[in-house]
């Protein structure tokens, strides 16, 4: 029950929180984030605390503060998670999934180690970071490196620096799957593919940028 009436209020949530539309497409791209920042996602698990550096990674920097502005996290089904890593992205939204896809950003250089609880943008191939986030579960330094699809390494983009014990919690029950075999199915079809053929995920309710004391 407890459940039923957090998937409810998820769904509203993104009716009412989230006045842009892709038609700001202009105004949205043109967000700047500051120098650093705070993101408090809140979940089914509880709540965890990202900060993120523009130093690390600027383009990054720039991406996830309009994500988080425009709600692209809220309601967002943890698809995958596994003892290596924590990714999620792929909102309710099906018109702003679709703006994202169409404007990734540009590659970066790896200006920092992809270590146990440093955050950074997953990617399909060369200037393709758009919406979707991993969290490094454990030190994943081959990332750094690494060239996968045109792109050499993954620039990290800030770190955890709080609640990674509920982030530790997420169900793990699908692995690598979803991520591996039906991401096209859930940005055609939305929270309702997940939910019909992956009960049990956890939830990123919502998102909020934290207020400087």
């Amino acid at each position: 029950m407890k459940y039923l009436v957090l998937l409810l209020l998820v769904i509203f949530c993104s009716f009412c929180a989230n006045a842009q539309s892709v038609k700001d497409s202009a105004k949205i791209l043109k967000m700047q984030a500051p120098d650093s920042f705070q993101v408090q996602f809140n979940t089914t698990q509880g709540a965890f605390i990202l900060e993120v550096y523009k130093a690390w990674s600027p383009k990054a920097a720039d991406r996830l503060f309009q994500l988080v502005q425009t709600g692209q996290y809220q309601g967002n089904y943890v698809f995958r998670a596994t003892d290596k890593y924590v990714q999620f992205g792929i909102g309710q939204r099906k018109d702003f999934n679709g703006f994202w896809e169409k404007h990734g950003i540009t590659d970066e250089p790896v200006l920092h180690s992809n270590m146990d609880s440093i955050v950074s943008f997953a990617t399909g191939g060369a200037n393709n970071r758009t919406a979707q986030i991993f969290i490094n579960m454990q030190n994943n330094t081959k990332l750094d490196t690494i060239s996968f699809r045109g792109v050499k390494g993954f620039p990290p983009v800030g770190k955890i620096i709080a609640g990674m014990e509920n982030i530790r919690k997420f169900n793990k029950q699908y692995g690598d799957e979803i991520a591996f075999k039906h991401q096209d199915s859930i940005l055609a079809k939305g929270n309702e593919y997940l939910i019909k053929n992956f009960p049990g995920l956890d939830i990123i309710t919502d998102a909020i940028i934290l207020k400087k004391p």
